[in-house]
């Protein structure tokens, strides 16, 4: 059993590394795993405008060294009740399974419906699953983001602090959400890694909810697998404060018939890059990949999507919108790429950017890479400002401009948002693309 030791604050370098296995007294090949993540961090040069996937976005003012490991928190709650009422509020939103919230790496509090217990569901922190189940995590973690995927994954290898753990047996099926807060303070590097694994034939719908980290980073990977007929939805909602660096690596391999639902919602953050990558690996998979994204003022949001058919009958779909205010700016680059003998594929991909102002710019490059003869792959992206006519024909029916704003950029969401499956979850969307058109 490892123990937990004092955390206090690090700065961020290989001390930090071998000072977080010591902490908690990590079995010898995680602590392997962290130094050798970190000689890649330090072998792999910085990003530049040099290299196609960072052409458009630049890390201006970024400096690792502003930022040192984050303290944990000294207290947590051992029920709903004893939670602060903001806390309460956020989780009243959906009506879940179980819950989980961390704060800075620590966890403060968590439920789990007891009968999925009983039916051999784990839900709970990375760390947890780490000394109650080591090698499960071990056979996954780093599996689907190793560290030489680029430089900010070799960074977290070397640095997470905890996560998100999901394990479904097979055959079991979670019928309401799961939901996880992520929170994290002020002014510190965060890390977090999210391992989700769905067994044959299981499901589940898992919520995570980023926020804070004013003035800070966030470095965060997320694996996940499906197995044969899995059907796994996940969920994630970047809520960071809009002063903070946010930098994150996800990738998702389906099974034989398995289902894959992903959102990603942009909301926070200074600069957001962000890669998905969704891995076809058996015959009769299917992923869907949904983005929404709103920045504003001086935001930067990037995401970079890879949809890799490497075998025949795998469908994939993707749907990413985003409405742009003020002086923000958007970079999306998607790729569908079709494998050698990956016949059958069908495989769609559509990028549309609203935008709300003479100064805001959106990006879109998709693209296409086909080595199969029999598929049909299509892609597509549009950039338009509101035409001012629809909203005189509003406001000619007695609405006034900003409800009339709201109106159009909520419509223009309608086709990601009626794909949510958790109303919780697409009332939270709807709450805060009202509040960015200014109706609270």
């Amino acid at each position: 059993m490892m123990t937990t030791k004092t955390m206090t604050a690090t700065p961020i370098s290989v001390a930090a590394v071998q000072a977080i296995s010591d902490r908690y007294n990590e079995p010898a090949w995680l602590r392997q795993a962290r130094l050798a993540a970190w000689e890649v961090f330090a072998a792999t040069p910085w990003p530049t405008y040099k290299e196609e996937t960072w052409r458009r976005t630049r890390l201006t003012g970024f400096k690792l060294e502003n930022y040192g490991l984050p303290q944990a928190p000294e207290r947590v709650y051992d029920s709903r009740e004893a939670l602060p009422a903001d806390l309460r509020e956020e989780l009243a939103k959906i009506d879940s399974a179980g819950a989980l919230i961390l704060q800075n790496g620590r966890v403060v509090y968590h439920e789990l419906d007891a009968h999925l217990m009983e039916k051999g569901v784990v839900f709970t922190d990375l760390r947890t699953a780490l000394e109650q189940h080591q090698e499960l995590v071990k056979v996954h973690l780093g599996a689907q983001v190793p560290a030489t995927e680029n430089k900010f994954a070799a960074l977290h290898n070397a640095l997470w602090h905890n996560g998100t753990f999901l394990y479904l047996p097979p055959h079991v099926v979670v019928e309401k959400p799961l939901q996880v807060l992520v929170q994290q303070d002020a002014g510190a590097a965060h890390f977090h890694h999210t391992l989700l694994i769905g067994e044959e034939d299981s499901e589940a719908v898992i919520v995570e909810d980023f926020r804070g980290a004013r003035e800070g980073m966030s470095d965060s990977v997320a694996e996940v697998f499906t197995r044969a007929a899995a059907r796994l939805h996940y969920l994630r909602l970047q809520n960071l404060d809009e002063t903070a660096w946010n930098f994150g690596t996800q990738r998702i391999s389906t099974g034989r018939d398995a289902l894959y639902r992903h959102l990603q919602a942009s909301w926070g953050s200074k600069l957001s890059k962000v890669w998905i990558d969704l891995e076809l690996e058996e015959p009769g998979g299917h992923g869907e990949l949904l983005g929404l994204y709103f920045p504003q003022d001086h935001q930067h949001i990037d995401h970079h999507t890879n949809q890799n058919h490497r075998v025949p009958h795998c469908t994939s779909d993707l749907l990413f919108k985003g409405a742009l205010d003020d002086h923000a700016r958007s970079v999306y680059q998607g790729l569908i790429r079709v494998w050698p003998g990956a016949q059958k594929t069908d495989a769609y991909q559509k990028n549309d950017n609203l935008i709300l102002s003479d100064h805001a710019r959106a990006d879109s490059i998709p693209g296409l890479e086909i080595e199969a003869d029999d598929v049909r792959c299509t892609h597509g992206a549009t950039s338009a400002k509101v035409p001012e006519e629809y909203i005189f024909y509003l406001m000619a029916r007695g609405i006034d401009r900003r409800t009339a704003m709201r109106m159009i950029v909520q419509g223009f969401f309608e086709e990601v948002l009626n794909r949510v499956p958790v109303p919780g979850v697409r009332n939270k969307l709807e709450a805060e693309i009202a509040h960015r058109v200014g109706i609270e």
